[in-house]
């Protein structure tokens, strides 16, 4: 067996056992047999191929154990390199993301509002100053750029109209020239929550809420992320809630804004708000949450929501307990009323995740699924 090239793997074994080692961390050749189900000679012919397409590292033997040392594999963090670019209702940012999901450097670019041309012109600069810098041979390891971005921007006003006539991936791919996917941003901050999240292990099946500007969402089932056939899928900021209004509405960045009277910087050290403020937008977002959580439970049956967003730590804390709290007040008869736990990446989750589209159609598994749709150049 010959391991696939940096354009992507191939192999459904190769892309298993690098989720794997993706979610577990490292682990010894005899260790991925058991969880893989695969003979110990396959898992051996399979990593030894990984090793040597550079996407493996092997760690120092394990002894002091029965048998011969195991040697714990790990991912290789210059295995490949992906190009990540969330466009914000008030910032743009462009990161560059390693094989073990360390984000290495990051431009930003505030707006009062994004224009297409200038997030063009923002992604093909710093594109350039992020890779030129690197030698050739890890250069060659990009596997390309993912965007995340989100959808029906002409919604937010007449400033937004150019973008009606746009298409952002077929412009970036015509000027880098490289393979450009493109999601919903807050379906991308699910993508980072799943693969990079730091909080443990999470169930296979789950809805996640992400605030920022507005307010969307993402669903995971079976373990995958599940985008659907228009990438719309989980846009839980757009559900009509009880008594009028949409989620968005009330559990969104901007119904602060609209209660402190001002814009809320980007940097989240700088928040500053008066608690009676943030106290009271809280309960509101909250109950708006807990009926998209709610909505959640009853369509696919699931047991853990996951609130995020664009904010500070402890301010996303308050708006999960929150969330929970209101679950219990609304009529949920035949209803399994879901957990709500508070998510581990905020603000950098939608930039993360953009950079993680490429990662997931090339290294794993069911990933190249979602080429066509993904709109894979």
């Amino acid at each position: 067996m010959r391991a696939s090239t940096p354009g992507g793997l191939r192999n459904h074994h190769e892309r298993l056992i690098l989720a794997i080692l993706r979610r577990s961390g490292p682990l010894s050749r005899a260790a991925l047999a058991q969880v893989t189900g695969l003979s110990a000679q396959s898992v051996g012919t399979i990593t030894r191929a990984l090793i040597d397409a550079g996407y493996l590292d092997p760690g120092e033997p394990q002894r002091g154990q029965v048998g011969q040392p195991g040697t714990p594999l790990a991912l290789a963090p210059n295995g490949a390199l992906f190009l990540g670019l969330k466009v914000g209702r008030r910032r743009a940012e462009m990161v560059l993301m390693d094989f073990a999901g360390t984000v290495r450097a990051r431009f930003l670019r505030d707006h009062a509002h994004p224009d297409p041309d200038a997030i063009l012109d923002f992604a093909q600069t710093r594109a350039a100053r992020l890779l030129d810098p690197l030698a050739p041979a890890l250069r060659g390891r990009l596997a390309g750029l993912g965007v995340g971005i989100p959808f029906s921007l002409w919604d937010w006003g007449p400033e937004m109209q150019p973008w009606r006539e746009r298409d952002l991936r077929a412009d970036l791919a015509a000027a880098l020239d490289m393979p450009v996917w493109l999601e919903n941003d807050a379906t991308c901050a699910c993508a980072a929550e799943l693969l990079f999240g730091t909080g443990g292990p999470l169930p296979r099946d789950f809805l996640y809420l992400y605030v920022a500007h507005f307010a969307g969402g993402g669903i995971v089932l079976d373990g995958q992320l599940r985008s659907g056939p228009t990438g719309n899928a989980a846009a839980m900021g757009s559900l009509c809630l009880r008594g009028g209004g949409q989620v968005l509405d009330h559990a969104a960045v901007a119904a602060l804004e609209r209660r402190m009277g001002r814009r809320l910087p980007a940097d989240d050290a700088a928040w500053q708000i008066p608690d009676t403020v943030a106290a009271a937008w809280i309960g509101e977002a909250g109950r708006a949450l807990a009926q998209a959580a709610l909505a959640g439970a009853a369509v696919a049956d699931l047991g853990l929501v996951v609130v995020d967003g664009a904010m500070p730590g402890t301010l996303r804390d308050r708006l999960a307990a929150a969330t929970a709290q209101a679950l219990p007040t609304l009529p949920c008869a035949g209803i399994a009323v879901p957990r709500v736990v508070t998510g581990t990446l905020g603000r950098p989750a939608r930039a993360m995740g953009a950079a993680a589209l490429p990662l997931r159609a090339q290294f794993l598994p069911g990933g190249a699924l979602a080429d066509e749709r993904l709109g894979a150049r």
